[in-house]
């Protein structure tokens, strides 16, 4: 007998019963075809088949219990190489060591940007990630400087990997059907290796930045820079989602030079 699976709220399932759509979504990856892949959430395997079928290196990261069960009774190829787990909680080293992957998944709505933050932490280890999440959010990650809807993760993910916004897919191919539209979208990682300040530095910039996103940089970055640093740089007459990240990486090192000629 086949196990049942039941959506979850809790979880943020949305089961997408699509096949073309799924494999649109399985398409986006066929470039890194020999690249180990782990695919994010894969509840019932609408995505886990054509990804299996276009032979892909393929393991899968789930935290339902009925979907674990599920995925063992119809997926004996994945024996092994399914991880009953949180995917946040994950060492992606221990899982690949040295080894370059890549990742893919119908995401979680409640904790899609969790999974791109944490993806951040292995920018070295990761070759692309694609996958499908909620509209906004992948809108906010592929927005280019200007937009009003460019935030946090824009900046952050676009230091470190080419994001595409690839295409839409509607709420009638759920179930259950979510009250948004979705979006799919890839990142490929660019050639930066050095971005040319030092990182954590960066990420606190950018973040205290589009925490007070309303006001210019004068402003909100008062406690991090002096005055008279901020009087004479045009920079910090603009505000965050007008910077790109060349813009953000000139201010990281503005606010470092600063804080050293202080001391």
């Amino acid at each position: 007998m086949t196990p049942k699976v039941r959506p979850k709220k809790s979880l943020g399932q949305h089961f997408l019963t699509d096949l073309t759509v799924a494999e649109r979504i399985a398409a986006t990856v066929d470039g890194w075809l020999g690249e180990p892949l782990l695919e994010v959430g894969p509840g019932m395997g609408v995505l886990t088949r054509p990804l299996l079928d276009r032979g892909h290196d393929l393991t899968v990261v789930e935290i339902d219990s009925e979907s674990i069960d599920y995925l063992k009774a119809n997926f004996t190829e994945l024996e092994g190489r399914i991880i009953a787990d949180d995917f946040l909680k994950i060492d992606l080293t221990a899982l690949y060591g040295d080894r370059k992957f890549c990742v893919i998944g119908n995401y979680p709505y409640n904790i899609s940007s969790q999974i791109f933050f944490k993806l951040l932490d292995y920018k070295d280890s990761v070759v692309g990630c694609a996958g499908m999440l909620q509209k906004e959010v992948a809108e906010r990650i592929a927005a280019a400087p200007g937009g009003k809807v460019r935030g946090i993760l824009s900046v952050l993910l676009q230091a470190w990997f080419d994001v595409e916004y690839l295409f839409t897919v509607d709420e009638n191919v759920f179930n259950p059907p979510p009250k948004v539209k979705s979006g799919v979208v890839r990142l490929t990682r660019n050639s930066v290796t050095d971005l040319g300040c030092d990182w954590s530095t960066f990420r606190t910039v950018v973040k205290t930045s589009f925490g007070q996103r309303r006001k210019m940089l004068r402003r909100s970055l008062a406690g991090m820079v002096g005055s008279t640093v901020v009087a004479d740089d045009p920079l910090f007459t603009r505000r965050p989602e007008q910077l790109s990240v060349a813009d953000f990486v000139r201010l990281t090192n503005i606010i470092v030079e600063s804080r050293q000629s202080q001391r």
